[in-house]
């Protein structure tokens, strides 16, 4: 019986993640979960405005997932490959002739 409400609260935790990924608009909770973030730290980016949001009558919090997503990949860290890569054309490139 245990196993049985364990898979079906797995089941529901799916549902719910894939109703996420079908929105566009997301609610402060939702954002939270989304984003894999406490509800403090939201409030935080939120407050110092360093995360795209919406606040049209002024209490509630929305978001736009496409923006959260924008969000998320900003700031991406090199790889040494790719560093490695940069300088290698760079040497090329301004080799002495």
């Amino acid at each position: 019986m245990d196993e049985i409400l364990k898979q079906l609260s797995e089941l529901k935790a799916l549902i719910t993640e894939q109703n996420l990924l079908k929105k566009d608009v997301l609610n402060f909770s939702e954002a939270c979960q989304y984003l894999d973030i406490s509800e403090s730290h939201l409030y935080k980016l939120t407050s110092r405005k360093q995360i795209p949001h919406f606040c049209p009558q002024g209490k509630k919090l929305y978001f736009n997932r496409h923006e959260l997503d924008g969000w998320l990949q900003q700031n991406r860290q090199t790889t040494s490959d790719d560093i490695e890569k940069q300088a290698t054309d760079y040497v090329l490139q301004n080799r002495r002739r």
